[in-house]
C-alpha cells in the first residue's frame, strides 16, 4: 500500500458552506471573488456571502431544504457561485447538469435525482423547460437566473433579503452535490458526494495546490463539472482569490481574458495544453501574467505540457481524480521540482491507495530495476471518496469495496520518488497478440508530431479478429499529411506490437466538456463504417 508524502490534514467537521464562508473576515470581504469578462461587473466576497444567504433564505421560505434536490443547469457566469452554495447553504442538495445536455438528457438526470427544483439561464431555458415539463416541475419551480416571463429570477429571490434558518445535518453523510459520471464507460450515474467530501478535498488540495489570495484564476472549466466545482470554484473561494468567469472555451477569448485581467492560474484540460503548445495566435497575446498552469481531468503527454510551459513561460502541472473522488487524489507538489509533468505527482494528504495486477488481482508492491512499479488497476481509500451511485447498489459495490477502496479503473504506476504515473484505463487497454497497449501513450506520441493537431485511438478489429490500433488524426492544415506519414512516424517509436495499423483523418476528436476523448463515440464512428 501506498501512503502521501505529506502528513494528514485536518477536516473540518462542517458543512461546505461553513467551511468556505464562516470565517470570512473583513479583509477578506473586500476581496474582489468574481468578475465577469461579458460586462466587468465584480462581485466582492462580503456581496457574494451576502448574495449566497439571501438565494438560501428565499429557498428555504419556499420549502427548500434537507431532502430536496435542485437542478442546475448553468455555464460559468458569477451567478453559479451564488446559487450553487445557497442551494447548499438552504441545506438541498444540488445536481449539477451539463450545460451542452440536450432536453432529453435534462429528463433523464432530473428523473434519476427525483429534482423538484430547476434553475438555467435563458439561453438554456427551451430545454431546460422541455425537461422540467416532462418531470412535473412547474414554471414556478423553474428560475431562470437572467429572467424569463412566467418564471422567477435571481433577482427577485435577492431582493426578498431573507435570512436563512439554521440548518442542522450530518457533513459525513449529507449529500451536498450529485454530479453525473462522464459515461464515457457506461450510463451516466449520479455520484452522492457528501459536504464532507467535498470539504476534505479542498483541504487536500491546499497541500499540492499553490493557489494564494493574490492569484486571479481564469475559470473556464465548467463549474458544472466536478474538476470545476471543487478545484476551480470551491478551492480558489478557499484560498480568497479572483475568478475570472468563462461561459465557454474559444481560444481568442481565453487569451483576451488572460491579457485583460492579468490572469495568473490557469486550470485546464489537455486539448487547451496543445492549443497553448502549437496555436500560432497565442503570440499575439500578452499572457506573461500566467505563473502556473495545472492541466487535470484527462491525461496530457509530457511533451505537450513541456512544449506549452516553455511557450508561455509558466509552471505546467498536473494532477489525476475522478467525480467518485470529490475529484482530486493526485497532483504534483508545488514544493518540488523533480517530478516530471508527464506524471500526476504525489497522493494528497489522507489518502492511500494500492496497485492491483489486472490479470491476478494481486496487490503490487516491489518496484522494478528501472525505479517503476509494473503497472496496476489504483485503489484508492480517504475522506473525499463518494458515498456511492445513487440507487445503484450494484454498481456502487463493483466501485467501491468493502473495505473503503474505490476501484478507479485506471491503470498507474508508482515510481521510487513517491510520483506516479496514469497509463490508460482498464477497459482501453488494446490487446494486440496478448500485447497491452495503452491508447494515451500512442496518442501522446501522435501529438509530439509537428503536422497533428489532436489525435486520439482505439482498439479495432482487423481481418483476423484480433485487436489493433487505430488512430483518428486532425491533421494541420494544408499540411499533406498522408495515412502512411502516420505509421511510419508511430513505427520510428515503438515497438512493432504497438504500431498504429489503420488511421483515419477528422476534422475533430469528440470530447466531453471535461476534455476526455469520447472513445464510445469513435467506436461507433467504426461500427457505422
Amino acid at each position: 500500500m501506498f501512503t502521501s508524502p505529506f502528513p494528514d490534514v485536518e477536516v473540518p467537521e462542517t458543512s461546505i458552506y461553513d467551511d468556505l464562508f464562516g470565517d470570512l473576515s473583513a479583509e477578506d470581504a473586500a476581496r474582489i471573488a468574481l468578475i465577469d469578462p461579458a460586462t466587468g461587473a465584480e462581485t466582492t466576497y462580503g456581496a457574494l456571502k451576502a448574495q449566497i444567504d439571501a438565494v438560501a433564505g428565499a429557498l428555504a421560505s419556499r420549502g427548500v431544504g434537507v431532502g430536496t434536490v435542485v437542478g442546475l443547469l448553468c455555464p460559468n457566469v458569477p451567478a453559479f457561485a451564488t446559487v450553487f452554495h445557497g442551494i447548499l447553504r438552504a441545506g438541498a442538495t444540488v445536481t449539477t447538469i451539463n450545460s451542452l445536455s440536450t432536453a432529453g438528457e435534462i429528463q433523464k438526470q432530473l428523473t434519476d435525482a427525483a429534482t423538484t427544483w430547476l434553475f438555467t439561464v435563458s439561453p438554456l431555458l427551451p430545454q431546460a423547460k422541455t425537461a422540467a415539463d416532462a418531470v412535473g416541475i412547474d414554471a414556478d419551480h423553474l428560475i431562470v437566473l437572467d429572467g424569463a416571463d412566467g418564471h422567477p429570477d435571481l433577482r427577485a429571490l435577492l431582493s426578498e433579503g431573507r435570512t436563512p434558518p439554521p440548518v442542522d445535518i450530518d457533513p459525513a453523510t449529507q449529500v451536498a452535490v450529485l454530479p453525473y459520471s462522464s459515461g464515457t464507460t457506461g450510463v451516466p450515474k449520479g455520484v452522492m458526494l457528501s459536504h464532507r467530501n467535498l470539504v476534505a478535498n479542498v483541504a487536500q488540495c491546499r497541500v499540492n495546490i499553490d493557489l494564494r489570495s493574490s492569484d486571479r484564476v481564469l475559470a473556464v472549466l465548467p463549474f458544472f463539472h466536478i474538476y470545476g466545482m471543487t478545484v476551480l470554484l470551491n478551492l480558489a473561494l478557499k484560498q480568497r482569490a479572483t475568478l475570472v468567469t468563462m461561459p465557454k472555451f474559444d481560444l481568442v477569448q481565453f487569451l483576451e481574458n488572460i491579457q485583460r485581467f492579468g490572469c495568473t492560474y490557469l486550470y485546464i484540460a489537455p486539448p487547451i495544453a496543445v492549443a497553448l503548445a502549437k496555436h500560432p495566435i497565442v503570440d499575439q497575446y500578452d499572457i506573461s501574467t500566467v505563473h502556473t498552469v495545472f492541466s487535470g481531468a484527462a491525461p496530457l503527454d509530457g511533451e505537450t505540457a513541456e512544449a506549452a510551459g516553455r511557450r508561455i513561460g509558466a509552471r505546467m502541472m498536473q494532477g489525476y481524480g475522478m467525480s467518485e473522488l470529490s475529484p482530486v487524489s493526485h497532483a504534483m507538489p508545488y514544493s518540488r521540482d523533480d517530478i516530471p509533468v508527464s506524471s500526476v505527482g504525489t497522493l494528497l494528504p489522507n489518502i492511500v491507495c494500492k496497485l492491483i495486477d489486472t490479470e491476478t488481482g494481486e496487490e503490487i508492491t516491489e518496484t522494478g530495476p528501472e525505479g517503476t512499479t509494473r503497472p496496476g488497476e489504483l485503489w484508492i481509500k480517504g475522506p473525499n471518496v463518494m458515498l456511492g451511485y445513487l440507487g445503484k447498489p450494484e454498481a456502487t459495490a463493483e466501485t467501491l469495496d468493502a473495505d473503503g477502496f474505490l476501484h478507479t479503473g485506471d491503470v498507474a504506476v508508482h515510481h521510487e520518488g513517491g510520483y506516479f504515473s496514469i497509463v490508460d484505463r482498464v477497459k482501453e487497454l488494446i490487446k494486440y497478440h496478448g500485447y497491452q497497449i495503452a491508447p494515451a501513450e500512442l496518442e501522446a506520441l501522435l501529438l509530439s508530431h509537428p503536422k497533428v493537431l489532436d489525435a486520439a485511438v482505439i482498439g479495432v478489429l482487423d481481418e483476423e479478429r484480433d485487436e489493433i490500433p487505430k488512430a483518428f488524426v486532425v491533421a494541420a492544415p494544408d499540411s499533406g499529411l498522408t495515412e502512411e506519414d502516420v505509421k511510419a512516424f508511430v513505427a520510428e517509436h515503438v515497438a512493432p506490437y504497438k504500431k498504429v495499423r489503420r488511421v483515419e483523418f477528422v476534422e475533430a476528436i469528440p470530447k466531453s466538456t471535461s476534455g476526455k476523448i469520447l472513445r464510445k463515440d469513435l467506436r461507433a464512428r467504426e461500427s457505422a463504417a
